[in-house]
């Protein structure tokens, strides 16, 4: 089957564009590369197009009190998405015509009146989270570490390892049928596998535990 414009941009592996910064609060926020994000769609899809939403020539929306808005649209293989973020600071809090201050538990923070390279950098940000919608670099807005791809292989050798594992322990705990066993328990998986292995654990340590006292 033919993949999809998502399915090929969702399984690339951004991780070596990204950038860490980390907010007053501690928490580390990610970020990709807007450059990079565009050469790698234009690499595969050089028709691709995007536009910065203007509003009366200017590329915002603006109210007194929520602060600033900015729109980007992007189209692929015929395939349009829109996506809007707000101005904020690297708290991601949002950006006004003038400072204002708010409380947190560590007292009063200012978030500074926005300029045109907060805005600037808005629209980019912006267009990258545009991207996200194509599937470029989406686990990261998900909160995963890598694409599903490398996940999805990732997992099959976690499972064909917990599998080895387990049928070890089944055949010296004595049993004659994994695979039926294996099914009684609902499958292998992340889940289920602790609870499998403490039974078999459990199983093997009762049989050395007669054998002695034989």
């Amino acid at each position: 089957m033919e993949k999809t414009v998502f399915d090929i941009l969702n399984n690339a592996n951004v991780n070596g564009h990204t950038e860490k910064v980390k907010t007053d609060y501690g928490k580390e926020l990610t970020y990709l590369s807007w450059a990079w994000a565009w050469a790698e769609v234009k690499k595969r899809y050089p028709d691709a197009n995007y536009e910065i939403e203007k509003f009366n020539g200017l590329p915002y929306v603006f109210d007194e009190l929520t602060g600033y808005m900015v729109y980007t649209k992007v189209t692929i293989e015929g395939i349009c998405h829109e996506m809007w973020l707000p101005v904020m600071n690297s708290n991601n809090k949002a950006m006004k015509a003038t400072p204002y201050t708010y409380k947190t538990k560590n007292g009063d923070k200012t978030v500074e009146a926005a300029t045109m390279f907060d805005i600037n950098k808005a629209i980019m940000r912006c267009l990258t989270k545009n991207l996200a919608m194509f599937g470029l670099g989406l686990y990261i807005y998900a909160g995963e570490d890598i694409p599903e791809a490398e996940k999805t292989a990732e997992e099959e050798v976690q499972l064909k390892a917990m599998t080895e594992e387990l049928k070890d322990l089944y055949i010296k705990a004595g049993g004659k049928n994994f695979e039926k066993w294996v099914a009684d328990c609902k499958g292998i998986s992340a889940e289920t596998y602790p609870t499998m292995k403490a039974k078999l654990l459990k199983q093997i340590n009762e049989s050395m535990a007669k054998e002695k006292k034989a």
